[in-house]
């Protein structure tokens, strides 16, 4: 197999799930915006998801999300800002979840953890269609005006139903 330098976010083009669902915003409180998105893309309130899931555990999300037969699917990315994900991820038109390092320092983001295991921080947003659903303000953005584009990915995660083939 020929060396690629870049493979697209998703296969097939012509996919969509969740296209006509509408998902409100809510913003967090405190410092517990994985289960504030939980909480956005369920339906259900934040509280529900706390305890129950590891924040640093996207398969504990996945699982938590099967109360609204979702499930989180890879996305295969690299460290870049999420602006050089953007637009097609826009194109896919449907439903992803972002996490994305807050910091902009690169040596801190690949930097070795402190003697508590601790990097850096990072936040994650919902994107529905060409919107940002960030738990911090409570508010949507267009996907190309929101902060996160100038921050570097963690990880890019599609939503899809239960019963996908593909998923963690």
């Amino acid at each position: 197999m020929p060396y690629d330098a870049t493979c697209s976010l998703w296969p097939r083009q012509d996919e969509a799930f969740f296209r006509e669902r509408v998902f409100q915003p809510i913003q967090q409180q405190g410092p517990h915006c994985v289960s504030t998105v939980l909480a956005i893309l369920t339906g259900r309130t934040p509280e529900e998801f706390q305890g129950r899931i590891n924040t640093q555990d996207p398969v504990s999300w996945s699982e938590a999300l099967q109360v609204a037969n979702m499930k989180l699917a890879y996305c295969p990315t690299d460290v870049r800002k999420l602006k050089y994900y953007m637009a097609e991820l826009v194109a896919l038109d449907d439903l992803f979840t972002l996490s994305y390092y807050t910091r902009n320092d690169p040596a801190a983001i690949l930097g070795d953890p402190d003697e508590r295991g601790w990097v850096t921080g990072s936040h994650i947003v919902v994107l529905h269609r060409d919107q940002i659903l960030d738990p911090q303000t409570g508010q949507a953005t267009d996907a190309f005006s929101h902060r996160c584009n100038d921050h570097h990915t963690k990880r890019i995660f599609r939503v899809v139903p239960l019963d996908h083939p593909r998923g963690l």
